[in-house]
């Protein structure tokens, strides 16, 4: 199931597909291609997160329940499988960090060319019918606009 935020996004991106320049094909490219990146990045994320739960695990069954620990095991495999664990756990908590401010700073560029897409459908819709025949405020028409765009006339300059 698709979020508001990529069902907006493939919106704007078969909008701008009607665009004829050489920047909405470019738009939709770089678009596609953070989208790409910012899945990537999730999957490679969920597969950290799994062995980060793998070492606590690991880390648990060493600690808790193993009975007789340190006894059944030299000094030096006990030491080393759980510097093993802990370090596998660690550095997967350390990689999730970062992919985290790698999935921000991909949807921060997505957010951009989303606003960028929506300035060209702007100018785009504005050439091909012409601007907006009334202003609006808080995004709702007031009350002499709805009346005169149902009759098909238009406002005066003066009056908002």
């Amino acid at each position: 199931m698709l979020s508001e935020h990529q069902k907006e996004t493939a919106f704007l991106r078969r909008c701008i597909a009607y665009e004829e320049g050489a920047a909405g094909r470019q738009l939709d490219e770089r678009i596609a291609q953070i989208q790409r990146d910012e899945r990537c990045l999730r999957r490679a994320a969920w597969l950290l997160g799994l062995l980060a739960a793998l070492a606590v695990a690991g880390l648990g069954y060493l600690c808790v329940l193993l009975e007789d620990f340190p006894e059944h095991m030299s000094v030096f495999s006990a030491q080393y499988a759980t510097k093993v664990v802990c370090t596998l756990g660690v550095g997967s908590l350390i990689s999730l960090l970062t992919f985290a401010g790698f999935g921000i700073r991909y949807r921060r560029e997505l957010n951009l060319r989303r606003e960028e897409c929506r300035r060209l459908v702007t100018n785009l819709l504005e050439s091909r019918l012409g601007k907006v025949p009334a202003t609006r405020r808080n995004g709702e028409l007031k009350e002499a606009e709805v009346g005169a765009l149902r009759s098909g006339l238009t406002m005066p300059d003066g009056e908002h």
